[in-house]
């Protein structure tokens, strides 16, 4: 009688409370969100907090001042723009050639806040965007775990990257770059399609079809959606699990996400051609032949049904064989088999280092290091498995969707560090999860042993919880083979068995779900000393900017502070937010003797091109720096970052590390006025174009086979003191970056490399040195002019007239590339 009643009482409560412990529940949670977004946003300006508003890096120079094109001439002169200052002489077709998600959100912005009579510059907007951005992707990582876990996880998992540093290292103040707007996108695009999976709703399968569009407008990383979500589809065709809400979540997605996406003029008839979408239209014919089989399952005998679905199976298997046959027609006359360089480095760590230097040379293009996802993810890494097990407890298609992203993103973040950012959501997904799933437990756990709590009122929440769940679970798991007749009969059923049994099952979800209070205490106590002992190494091996302390006292310390994991990766984001990732590329910074010293070279130097160059003159350099000069200096560049062009940085690369004599006339032939490169033996910067060199012999090598990378090294090393090679000591980089060195200090001793440069003494004979900056960073020389030269050979004893048709007639101009 006594269970009775406490079930009673369990569902008065239900139906009289849950009105208004939803909306409390609700408005709680978007005031956190609002929270959170305010967090996500502010710790990430740091960068302008502590130096000023300005463009970080190379590529947001370059995405800057298409911004600045798009606000001044409108979106269909930029889609019509034809850039003449860059890859001279070749020039660039801009509209078609980016992804203008970027710039048309930060244009939209600025006019925006304009039409609003709100003054603001573009450069304020662009500088901005990646922090407003990180706000809106916190709240769409609240909606995909949301879908999967509950909203205690959501909102974890909302504020776990608001300050994940792999997310803050490309989304601080300045840092206007595709991944600014991009990593948003594809956390929406992943949300969306989990609601559209938990409901079945057209609606949000269209919102996703948008979501993915404007994944594509951002960035090239879009390949991993239009993958990802295929192979989860596919699994869960495999494994039973199909169902009407699974085919609205994805065919509509393909469909009208493929015509979208083809509309974006980088991407075009790509989207249509390339291997990196065939897995998607694969995947879309086998679904359609899995939704026709349980169409006609429903409405034929089960004698018919076998014979339609050989004929349907039959049909299929032909379809499907048609179509291989195609795509493998297609990718067999393509050398990469339709495959881009880059994708194919990802399936092939090993292949960009064989067949495309250039894309090797790019350090965020490496494998990363295990300190990496130590700094990157911090403590995420040890919750990571936790949240994978949740996952699985019990398992359904949202959570199957989570599985699958940790792992594919896990694989591709260790074979290219870049996509770390990648992770980083994954694995905020996943330790939310966890981290909610045992907060559950411990307070569930304490609750029961609480001697103040009555078994009544620990019933009723027991109660109402289960019901909810199971109305829920109930919705979520509907087959497609159900009609509507027979719902509300298993509705009722289900009822009856639950009033029958409420006893049993609260007793079972109590063991299932509550700890022993002595075990709760133990793990909460562990929980507490691991995060102790975890600030402690950190403060004692990082610093974190402090003095170091003994580290019985630092033990001491943290200790009574009892701090625990999620103070720890509090800490340790602020501190990245801070330090690391919130100083700029252009503006190099560090302390000395209580002091901060600032290089701000390479400003300097674009400003005295600007200042003291001809508004057409060429400006030669390697190609990490070619978006920084046209947008700074404002002067007409070689090559630059978009790297499309293999052949035209290689002959940057050739002439890098040819002789003085040999590189002028390749300069010369492109019409370079100026060359400058970047040096860091004075001030011990190890970013400068010495320490890039043999990526230059190589890139050059692999396009004219006259450069050789073993003419440069010295028994299979690479060095620039006295045992270097004679190719490596009259190269035309070693002569730009150490010309005068010795006058610095009279030893001429390079601080990154060191040791005492080869050759010390030497002069220039076709450059001339017009400008170094205060710290030797940047030192730019100007290609002296032609001499006139008289062609041929002369004789004294001819008159002139004969000389000057020998002069006419004058031998065949040398080949500047051999």
């Amino acid at each position: 009688m006594s269970a009775k009643e406490s079930s009673n009482a369990a569902l008065r409560y239900l139906n009289t409370g849950n009105t208004l412990q939803h909306a409390f529940g609700d408005v709680l949670s978007y005031f956190i969100l609002l929270l959170i977004g305010i967090l996500a946003f502010s710790i990430r300006i740091f960068s302008v907090i502590k130096y000023e508003s300005v463009i970080h890096e190379f590529d947001p120079y370059f995405n800057y001042r298409v911004t600045q094109f798009l606000t001044k001439k409108g979106i269909y002169e930029f889609w019509n723009w034809f850039d003449d200052r860059t890859w001279y002489p070749l020039g660039r077709v801009i509209g078609g050639t980016v992804y203008p998600g970027l710039t048309l959100t930060a244009g939209s912005i600025w006019w925006l806040l304009n039409s609003l009579n709100i003054p603001l510059s573009v450069e304020t907007a662009c500088v901005f965007t990646a922090p407003i951005f990180s706000a809106l992707a916190s709240w769409a990582t609240y909606l995909l775990t949301k879908e999967v876990k509950g909203a205690g996880a959501g909102l974890t998992a909302a504020f776990l990257l608001a300050m994940v540093p792999s997310y803050i290292s490309r989304s601080v103040a300045g840092s206007y770059d595709n991944e600014a707007v991009a990593i948003f996108a594809l956390i929406f695009t992943f949300g969306l399609y989990i609601k559209t999976l938990n409901t079945g709703s057209l609606f949000y399968a269209t919102l996703n079809s948008l979501a993915y569009f404007y994944m594509v407008c951002s960035w090239g990383g879009y390949t991993f959606i239009i993958n990802l979500i295929p192979m989860h589809v596919l699994l869960c065709v495999i494994t039973g699990r199909y169902s009407s809400r699974l085919y609205i979540a994805y065919a509509p997605l393909v469909v009208l996400g493929t015509l979208l996406a083809a509309s974006v003029p980088v991407v075009g008839f790509n989207a249509v051609m390339t291997s990196e979408h065939f897995a998607s239209f694969l995947v879309f014919i086998i679904i359609q032949v899995v939704a026709f089989v349980y169409y006609i399952k429903g409405i034929l005998s089960p004698k018919m049904f076998k014979v339609a679905v050989t004929l349907v199976v039959s049909v299929g298997l032909a379809v499907c064989c048609a179509v291989v046959a195609v795509l493998i027609a297609l990718v067999a006359s393509s050398p990469t088999k339709g495959w881009s360089g880059r994708s194919l480095s990802l399936l092939d760590p090993t292949y960009a280092s064989k067949y495309i230097p250039i894309i090797a040379s790019v350090s965020e293009h490496q494998p990363p290091t295990w300190p990496s996802y130590f700094m990157d993810i911090n403590v995420l890494a040890f919750l990571v498995p936790a949240g994978i097990i949740a996952c699985f407890l019990p398992l359904s298609d949202a959570s199957s969707f989570v599985v699958l992203y940790i792992a594919t993103s896990a694989y591709f973040s260790g074979v290219m560090v870049r996509l770390m950012l990648v992770l980083a959501p994954a694995a905020c997904s996943t330790s939310g999860i966890a981290l909610s799933e045992a907060f559950d437990v411990f307070t569930r756990s304490i609750k029961f042993q609480l001697p103040g709590v009555s078994k009544a009122e620990i019933d009723v929440g027991e109660t109402s919880s289960a019901i909810a769940e199971e109305q829920n679970v109930a919705g979520k798991t509907e087959k497609p083979e159900e009609t509507s007749k027979d719902r509300p009969s298993r509705k009722k059923k289900k009822e009856r068995e639950h009033e029958e049994k409420p006893t049993k099952a609260k007793a079972e979800k109590k063991r299932l779900l509550a700890l022993p209070l002595v075990a709760t205490v133990v793990s909460l106590l562990l929980l507490v000393f691991l995060g102790a002992f975890y600030v402690v190494c950190k403060c004692y091996f990082i610093k974190f900017g402090f003095s170091t302390r003994p580290l019985a006292l630092l033990v001491c310390k943290y200790r009574i502070l009892g701090m625990d994991a999620e103070d720890v990766y509090k800490l340790h984001c602020v501190w990245a937010a801070a330090e690391a990732y919130s100083a700029p590329s252009v503006v190099l910074s560090y302390r000395a003797h209580g002091r901060l010293h600032v290089f701000d070279d390479f400003r300097e130097a674009y400003a005295w091109l600007r200042h003291n160059t001809d508004v057409n003159d060429k400006v030669a350099s390697w190609w990490d720096y070619g978006y920084q000069t046209t947008a700074m200096a404002n002067r007409t560049v070689i090559v630059d970052n978009n790297t499309w062009n293999n052949t035209h940085i290689a002959t940057v690369g050739t002439a890098m590390s040819s002789p003085e004599r040999a590189a002028w006339d390749i300069f010369h032939s492109l019409d370079v006025k100026y060359v400058f490169v970047i040096f860091g033996g004075l001030i011990g910067y190890p970013s400068d174009d010495i320490n890039k060199f043999l990526w230059m012999v190589r890139i050059g090598g692999g396009v004219f086979p006259h450069i050789k990378e073993a003419d440069y090294l010295k028994d299979g090393s690479y060095r620039i003191d006295s045992q270097a090679t004679p190719t490596m000591l009259n190269c035309l980089m070693y002569k730009l970056s150490y010309y005068r060195f010795v006058e610095t200090d009279g030893k001429a001793y390079d601080k990154v490399r060191r040791t005492e440069i080869g050759k010390k003494y030497f002069k220039l004979t076709h450059f001339e040195e017009v400008f170094t900056t205060h710290h030797w960073m940047v030192r730019i020389y100007k290609l002296k002019p032609p001499k006139n030269m008289i062609r041929g050979k002369t004789k004294k004893s001819k008159p002139k007239t004969s000389s000057r048709s020998s002069s006419r007639s004058g031998t065949k101009k040398k080949n500047p590339w051999h």
